[in-house]
C-alpha cells in the first residue's frame, strides 16, 4: 500500500546522490538547474496562503454513508488500483539506502553507487499524478514482468497466507526466517520497491525480509516477480489495523520496521493501536523508519472541495486515503508506543520539473525511532 503517486525520473548517470539536506538553492536564477532543492524557506505570505487553501478544502466534507465505504472497501480501491498499474507505476526505491543506511548496515557507498544506473533514484522520492492537479504528471518508466515464469498459485494469495496466520499462537523458534540474524518487515510493501533494492542491496547471509500489504493484488505481484526469492523473503497479506490479525513473527524478534508512505493511508483514530503492535514485535535497540506526507505538502493543497474526509484527511478520486502529518503528531504516535526519538525531521523541498519550467512545494516527514534496551537489572 505504497500510494498512487509516481516516482520521478533517474538521476543522470554517475550522479551520486546526496543525502537530503545538502542541495540549498542561494540563487533563484538557478532554480532550473537540478530536480530538487532542499530546506527551501517558505515566506510568511507562502505559509498563510498554504493554511487558506486547507481551510478551504476543507469545509466541505464527504458525507458519512462514502466515508464508511471508503473504509469498509479499502482493500478493493487499493487492489483497483494494482490491477491496473501492476508493478510498472513505481521505481525502486536505492535513494532509501541514503536517508535509512539501517536498511544496508555494512554496504559502502561504492557498492551503492554501483548499481544500475536504471535504478538509481533522483533528488526527488515521492510524487503524485494527475490526483496531485495539473503538471505534475511524471513520465513513468514500465517495469519488465517476468510473472510468466513462475508457476501460479493453486489458490488466492489472501487465502493462503492470511488465514495462515490469522489466528496462529507464533512459536518463539519456529517462524519464517527463525533462523535469520537481521530482520526487516516493511509494512504497505506495494509491488515490492523497496523490499526488492534491500534484497539485492544487502548480501548480509544471515538477513531476512518480511513484507506485507492491504492488498492480495499487490503481494500476488511480489511472489511472482523474478527476484522473489523465498529463503530470503515472506510476504503476505495483512491489515495493520486489524487487531485479530496476528503477524508471522513473535514479539521482539525484528531489527527493522519500515513504514513507507502507509501510515498516512490509514484512519487517523486506528493508527495509535497499528503502530503499537509494531512496537511489540521490534528487538530491544531495533528501529522504526517512516517517511510519509508533511502538513502543506503540495498535495494537501490541491485537494478539491468534497474531498476532505476530517481534518487533514482526504480521499482521492481512485478511492484511496491519504493523511498529512505533522512532526509532533509524528512523535507523539511512535513516543505513546514507547519508542525513543533518533530522528524526526521536515524534508522541505522545492520540486522542479525543469522540462516543463514548474516548480512544486513538497513537504515529507522523516522519522528514526528506537525500541528502547534493556537496562542491565532487567
Amino acid at each position: 500500500m505504497a500510494g498512487p503517486y509516481a516516482e520521478c525520473a533517474p538521476a543522470a548517470v554517475g550522479q551520486k546522490r546526496q543525502q537530503f539536506g545538502s542541495r540549498f538553492l542561494s540563487d533563484p536564477a538557478r532554480v532550473f538547474h537540478h530536480n530538487a532543492w532542499d530546506n527551501v524557506e517558505w515566506s510568511e505570505e507562502q505559509a498563510a496562503a498554504a493554511e487558506r487553501k486547507v481551510r478551504e478544502n476543507s469545509t466541505q466534507r464527504v458525507c458519512q454513508e462514502k466515508q464508511v465505504d471508503y473504509e469498509i472497501n479499502a482493500h478493493k480501491y487499493w487492489n483497483d488500483f494494482y490491477k491496473i498499474h501492476e508493478n510498472g507505476f513505481f521505481k525502486d526505491r536505492h535513494w532509501l539506502f541514503t536517508e535509512f543506511p539501517e536498511l544496508a548496515p555494512g554496504q559502502s557507498q561504492d557498492h551503492l553507487e554501483d548499481l544500475p544506473s536504471d535504478n538509481k533514484r533522483s533528488e526527488v522520492p515521492e510524487c503524485r499524478t494527475s490526483e496531485d492537479g495539473p503538471g505534475l504528471k511524471i513520465e513513468q518508466h514500465k517495469c519488465s514482468s517476468n510473472s510468466l515464469e513462475h508457476e501460479t498459485q493453486t489458490a488466492p494469495v489472501e487465502e493462503n497466507v492470511t488465514q495462515k496466520f490469522n489466528h496462529l499462537e507464533i512459536c518463539a523458534d519456529e517462524f519464517p526466517g527463525s533462523s535469520a540474524t537481521y530482520r526487516i518487515l516493511e509494512v504497505g510493501c506495494g509491488v515490492g520497491n523497496t523490499v526488492f533494492p534491500v534484497l539485492q542491496t544487502n548480501n548480509d547471509p544471515g538477513l531476512f525480509v518480511y513484507c506485507c500489504d492491504f492488498s492480495s493484488t499487490a503481494i500476488e505481484l511480489v511472489q511472482t516477480n523474478s527476484a522473489y526469492d523465498p529463503c530470503r523473503c515472506f510476504a503476505f497479506v495483512h491489515d495493520l489495523c486489524d487487531e485479530d490479525q496476528s503477524y508471522p513473527v513473535p514479539t521482539s524478534s525484528l531489527d527493522i520496521i519500515i513504514l513507507i508512505f502507509v501510515l498516512s493511508a490509514v484512519v487517523p483514530d486506528k493508527m495509535q493501536k497499528a503502530i503499537n503492535r509494531l512496537s511489540r514485535l521490534l528487538k530491544p535497540g531495533g528501529m522504526m523508519l517512516l517517511r510519509d506526507y508533511g502538513r502543506h505538502d503540495m498535495a494537501q493543497l490541491r485537494f478539491k472541495k468534497g474531498q476532505c474526509l476530517s481534518e487533514n484527511f482526504y480521499v482521492r478520486g481512485d478511492g484511496t486515503r491519504v493523511y498529512f502529518f505533522t512532526q509532533d503528531e509524528l512523535d507523539t504516535l511512535f513516543t505513546t508506543a514507547g519508542l525513543e526519538k533518533v530522528q524526526n525531521l521536515v524534508d522541505r523541498r522545492l520540486q522542479v520539473n525543469r522540462g516543463k519550467q514548474l516548480t512544486m512545494y513538497r513537504v515529507w516527514i522523516q522519522c528514526k525511532y528506537r525500541k528502547p534496551l534493556l537496562s542491565s537489572a532487567g
